[in-house]
């Protein structure tokens, strides 16, 4: 299992969750990637796991979804 993303600890109301590249390996768990809105093809480690806070669009992001807090 992959390290919990600082996104989800700080409740990203875009964060959808952890994802296998590929479910058919023997051990799905070595594709595990962060997903979200922003990012669908898997959130940039810097941001899952770094010190950017992603509260401006990152370079090449492709959209401008960047992180807001979850309403509780």
């Amino acid at each position: 299992m992959i390290e919990e993303p600082k996104c989800w600890a700080r409740r990203c109301r875009h964060f959808i969750g952890i994802k296998s590249d590929n479910e058919s390996d023997e051990n799905p768990e070595e594709n595990e990637r962060n997903f979200c809105k922003a990012f669908p093809d898997g959130i940039p480690d810097e941001i899952a796991y770094g010190d950017n806070l992603h509260t401006i669009p990152y370079p090449g992001q492709g959209n401008e979804i960047v992180y807001e807090q979850e309403e509780k």
